[in-house]
């Protein structure tokens, strides 16, 4: 205990004096300092940035960082010089270390994820900060606990609110923030679905914003996955002829494209582990089917390989017919087609050991289509 004690004591001087560059620790003002919101990234940020202010994101940061910028040889002279103290001198060095953690201490997600809320509830809150709040808001939902919490904060209602902001970067961010949360994740699917804002995330699929579109369904995808009560809504809101304008449409994001098929893919197997649910009449739509067998002809191989995930479940459903794939859709000669292009990308070894497993679900693909042609 002692020697733990000791090392604490060092570990969090050695920071105290790196974070203030030597001179004395001021802690309430220009010392160690925590952002309420993550740059403007995709990425979250280092536990220490050598080109930041000097702030650490983390009390586990700082001690990585003090570790790795201590000479062991030191530190090890050091630890066993402290360990000679005796009783009286390490409770007084414990109480001193009890006074700086409570200076320094980290606010909890919570705390940050209050913030934030409160920044977004604040009218006066300048375009930037708003940013901001919903950046570290994406950043604290991630784990599910903090998800759970979000609601009970006043943030779903509070990011629900920017959907209608007029700046798409917000929108973007605010609808990204609600897919994150809602992933996986039943409880906040029914608290966002509660809220009734799944029709304005559609409607902001058609954002001429390309991120706003692509973040928008991301969050609609996120929310009907598994949830036979936001697939309800979902298709009552036009949801599958949706799908199926996004798939049509060439020119569109490739992107969105990708998730859109994933999307009906998602959607489609649901319906295969739920067998004594009606089946929805747009999976039987000629022309959906064919938009996604048209995928097959695509030059990125990531949405070929999205799209025969998506014929394959198709194909299983009840209410499919092997003879709208085969005379409406040509599926065999895109079948046929995708064999040979797959073969001529097999020259490419850093791609081979992908294009082997989309390979192997083409012929997957093509083995249950074929058994379904014979069975009709």
């Amino acid at each position: 205990m002692a020697r733990i004690l000791c090392l604490s004591l060092l570990l969090f001087t050695a920071a105290l004096a790196a974070a203030t560059g030597g001179s004395e620790h001021n802690l309430t003002s220009g010392g160690l300092l925590w952002s309420t919101a993550m740059e403007d990234s995709d990425q979250s940020p280092p536990p220490y940035d050598s080109d930041s202010d000097g702030g650490f994101s983390s009390l586990d940061g700082m001690l990585q960082w003090a570790i790795s910028h201590s000479d062991p040889e030191k530190l090890k002279e050091s630890a066993e010089a402290q360990q000679q103290l005796s009783a009286s001198e390490l409770q007084k060095r414990q109480i001193e270390i009890k006074e700086i953690m409570e200076k320094i201490k980290m606010p909890s997600d919570a705390e940050l994820m209050k913030i934030a809320i409160s920044d977004l509830n604040n009218v006066s809150t300048s375009l930037e900060d708003r940013h901001r709040a919903l950046q570290e808001l994406l950043e604290l939902v991630e784990p599910i606990d903090n998800a759970n919490d979000l609601n009970k904060l006043g943030g779903l209602l509070a990011v629900t609110k920017e959907l209608n902001h007029p700046d798409p970067g917000i929108r973007t961010v605010a609808a990204w923030v609600l897919g994150k949360a809602s992933q996986n994740n039943p409880i906040v699917q029914k608290q966002i679905l509660d809220l009734g804002v799944l029709s304005r995330l559609m409607k902001m699929v058609n954002s001429n914003s390309v991120e706003e579109a692509n973040k928008a369904l991301y969050a609609v995808s996120a929310l009907v996955r598994n949830n036979l009560a936001s697939q309800e809504l979902f298709y009552a809101e036009a949801g599958g002829w949706m799908v199926q304008d996004i798939l049509s449409n060439a020119t569109l994001d490739i992107r969105l494209r990708r998730k859109a098929v994933l999307l009906l893919a998602d959607l489609a197997g649901y319906q295969l582990e739920n067998v004594d649910r009606d089946e929805p009449p747009f999976f039987n739509d000629q022309d959906l089917l064919k938009s996604v067998v048209d995928l097959t002809a695509s030059t990125d191989l990531d949405l070929q390989e999205k799209a025969l995930v998506a014929i394959k479940s198709l194909l299983q459903l009840r209410t499919t017919e092997a003879r709208v794939f085969k005379d409406f859709c040509a599926l065999d000669d895109a079948l046929n087609r995708m064999r040979q292009f797959l073969h001529d990308l097999m020259a490419d070894e850093y791609q081979r050991d992908y294009v082997m497993d989309v390979e192997d679900l083409r012929v997957e693909v093509e083995q249950i289509f074929h058994g379904k042609l014979v069975k009709q």
